[in-house]
C-alpha cells in the first residue's frame, strides 16, 4: 500500500467535487451551519477551479496506491497590518473517506501543506476545525497545532 500526497490540478475537480460533497455531507451533519458559512460558495466545483487557480491556495490530494481518497485546502491569509505583511498559511479544509483515516492519508497532506508553506516562507499556521469534531481537532494536535480562537455562534430560533 503506497500513501501519498500531490498536488491537485484541474484533471483532478470530479474528483474534488465527489470528497466536497462527502466533506459537507459530514460537516453539516454536526453542524448545518457550515454549508452556509464555512464550505465552498456554490456552484462549488466553480469555486474549486477558481482555488486551483489562486496563487495563495493550494489544494492537495491524498491518494492510496493512486486512488484519490482525501483533498486539503490551504491558503496563505495577511494578518492585521501591525503584521508588517507576514502572512499565514490556513488550512481551511481536509477530507478522507471514512476508510482512508487512521492509516496515513491526512498525514501525507498536512506534510505536503506545512512543507510547501514553508518553501514559500510561512512560519504561522492556522486550521479551522468545526467543534464536536474531536477526530479532526485531535489530528490536527498531533501535528503541532493548538487552539488559538474558538468562534463563539447563536442562532435565533423563529421565536426570536
Amino acid at each position: 500500500m503506497t500513501i501519498s500526497a500531490r498536488r491537485a490540478t484541474t484533471d483532478d475537480l470530479a474528483d474534488l467535487l465527489v470528497l466536497y460533497r462527502e466533506l459537507e455531507t459530514e460537516q453539516t451533519a454536526i453542524k448545518p451551519m457550515w454549508r452556509l458559512a464555512d464550505g465552498l460558495a456554490e456552484p462549488v466545483e466553480e469555486a474549486l477551479a477558481e482555488t486551483l487557480e489562486d496563487p495563495d491556495s493550494l489544494i492537495v490530494i491524498g491518494e492510496i496506491d493512486g486512488v484519490p481518497l482525501g483533498f486539503a485546502w490551504a491558503r496563505s491569509e495577511p494578518l492585521l497590518p501591525q503584521a508588517d505583511d507576514v502572512r499565514v498559511a490556513v488550512v481551511r479544509l481536509i477530507h478522507t473517506t471514512l476508510d482512508a483515516r487512521g492509516v496515513g492519508v491526512g498525514d501525507a497532506m498536512i506534510t505536503d501543506v506545512l512543507a510547501e508553506f514553508r518553501s514559500r516562507g510561512h512560519r504561522l499556521f492556522d486550521a479551522r476545525v468545526s467543534p464536536g469534531h474531536r477526530l479532526a481537532k485531535n489530528f490536527f494536535e498531533s501535528n503541532g497545532f493548538s487552539a488559538r480562537l474558538i468562534v463563539m455562534h447563536h442562532e435565533d430560533g423563529e421565536d426570536g
